[in-house]
């Protein structure tokens, strides 16, 4: 008992042509679809916004970056200075506006003494704004995986 066409004196082949009415099926579905959703997407609302003022950002304030070596040397701006022309430009940093930023960078064996020192002259200058800068820990290599 088989199943097939009405012409048993034929052998039957594959079919090689491509059915192409469910992709036209899906096809139309997705036309009919944009075509009624595509009105919704033009679609606005008038509104009637309220204006506002608003004070402009305020400018970022200038960075100085005081270095001190191992031997205890001070570099404002990669400058050396005396003690006594540190003092001085600390108090003119301090009296500007926007007051800037202190950016303290110390050399790993630089004694605790003199970063003490240069942090006590800031604060007596009346600079406020101070930041240590340092450099990140390497993170270890991750563990091969074993398996």
């Amino acid at each position: 008992m088989t199943f097939g066409g009405f012409n048993h004196n034929q052998q039957a082949a594959p079919m090689a042509d491509i059915n192409v009415t469910p992709m036209v099926d899906v096809m139309l579905v997705l036309l009919v679809i944009f075509i009624i959703t595509a009105p919704l997407f033009t679609h606005a609302i008038k509104l009637d916004l309220p204006t506002a003022q608003s004070t402009p950002a305020p400018e970022k304030p200038e960075t100085i970056s005081l270095s001190i070596d191992a031997q205890g040397r001070i570099f404002w701006n990669d400058v050396a200075l005396d003690a006594s022309q540190l003092d001085a430009r600390m108090a003119v940093a301090a009296h500007k506006t926007p007051q800037p930023e202190l950016h303290l960078r110390a050399d790993k064996s630089t004694r605790y003494e003199v970063i003490a020192d240069v942090m006590s002259a800031a604060q007596t200058s009346g600079l406020t704004k101070i930041g240590f800068v340092t450099e990140p820990k390497a993170m270890p290599a991750p563990a091969p995986n074993k398996g």
